[in-house]
This record gives C-alpha cells, structure tokens and sequence, in this order.
C-alpha cells in the first residue's frame, strides 16, 4: 500500500519538529484525541500494551499516566523518532516494524496505533500482526485522521489538507514533500464502514467508529476474535 522506504526517510527527516508540526496543524485538538483514547483504554484495565508506530511517544505516554498499573511499550520503525520520544522522557522503546512484530503470540491485552496503519506497506498484513500480538479477546485501538462526511465541512477540510496544510508544515519542518505526502495519505486512507470491514476481515471482531472534531479523526476500536 505504501512504500516503507520512502516512509521511513520522510519521518527520519521530519522528527525534531513532527509534534510542533501535529500541534499547530491540528491547533492542539490532537492532544484531545489522545487524552480520549487513553481514557477509553484505562477503563479496559490492562497490564500490557502495545503502541504501535509510536513515533515521538505521545500517545504511549497518555496511556501511561491514565494506566500507571499497566506496561506500556513503545514501538516504531524509526529510530530518529523514537529518539524524540526519549527526549520527551518516554523510554520504553523498541525498534520493530509493524508487518514483522517480535513478539510471541497473545502477549498483548490492548494495542494501539496512532497516525501510523496508515503509512504501512500493507494495511491488512499489519491488522493480521497486530491480532496475533494481541491476547484472544483482547482490545485493538486505531486512531487516525479521515475525511468528514458532511458537505460543507468536508470540502472545507479537503481544501486545507490539499491547499493549507502541505504549505504551513513544510515551513515549519522544512520538509514539504513529505506533508504532500502524508496529507494525499488521509485522502486515500479508509475510514468509517469501511475501516470497520478492513479491521474485521483481519483478525477482529465488533469494529465501531466514533468520530472525533466533526469527523477529521477517528477512533476506531475493536476485539480480538475469541478463538484465535
């Protein structure tokens, strides 16, 4: 689905300004988000979990202050990313590819991936991991960005991702091609229905959307089959 090479050396090149860069983009609300997903997670009770392409750690740490019980690991790709992460005082971390995770079966009660199945080489490979990680009934959270259904809002939306946001995080990081891409991504990324049949056709069970800011995000939520 995408090219892990290219992936790889956009994010390399962007990390010491990616959460400045998500912060003004987003105008903060992506620390909402967070604070929203770690909630949900914290009510689950978990002892271990997994954040996925954890990049500079934000999301992990949300998770670890509302569950100070629970192991949280981080795992990301990329090293340079992962160092943000470090300086931001988050150092359970370890280098892994989604598509190849080195953990045994099961070992997981809850996992996360945030901004991140997005930019995998292949959505469904990633999904069929993730689940093999994860314990039988255990919990999957992937929150991501996706493109409002209403009309008004959603040609408002599409024209700042295509138009304003490329121009505004190239200024700041210094790297345009890489927001040109990771914007084009959002587009063509699933979201809704559909996300929820992808989630489920890999390994999941009971896949639901909640819509976050009139929809520019979502989380999506789901369980491990039983059975597997």
């Amino acid at each position: 689905m995408q090219d892990a090479g290219f992936v790889r050396q956009a994010f390399a090149g962007i990390a010491s300004r990616y959460v400045l860069a998500n912060h003004v983009l987003s105008l903060g609300i992506d620390c909402l988000w967070r604070r929203t997903t770690a909630k949900r997670i914290a009510a689950l009770k978990p002892q271990r979990v997994l954040d996925l392409a954890t990049g500079s750690g934000d999301l992990a740490q949300a998770i670890q202050s509302a569950c100070p019980a629970a192991k949280v690991l981080g795992a990301d790709f990329s090293v340079p990313m992962m160092r943000e992460a470090q300086a931001r005082r988050f150092h359970t971390l370890i280098a892994a590819d989604g598509l190849a995770l080195p953990f045994q079966d099961g070992v997981f009660d809850v996992l996360t991936v945030a901004f991140g199945l997005r930019n995998m080489a292949s959505w469904p490979a990633a999904l069929q991991e993730m689940s093999r990680v994860l314990r039988p009934g255990g919990s999957l959270f992937v929150l991501d960005f996706s493109i409002p259904r209403f009309p008004g809002i959603r040609q408002l939306y599409l024209f700042y991702l295509k138009q304003i946001m490329p121009r505004i995080a190239g200024w700041i990081t210094g790297k345009r091609d890489a927001y040109v891409y990771l914007c084009g991504s959002i587009e063509r990324f699933p979201s809704g229905k559909d996300m929820e049949v992808l989630i489920c056709s890999n390994g999941f069970q009971t896949a639901t959307t909640t819509p976050l800011t009139f929809g520019i995000a979502s989380l999506y939520e789901a369980k491990k089959e039983s059975g597997l």
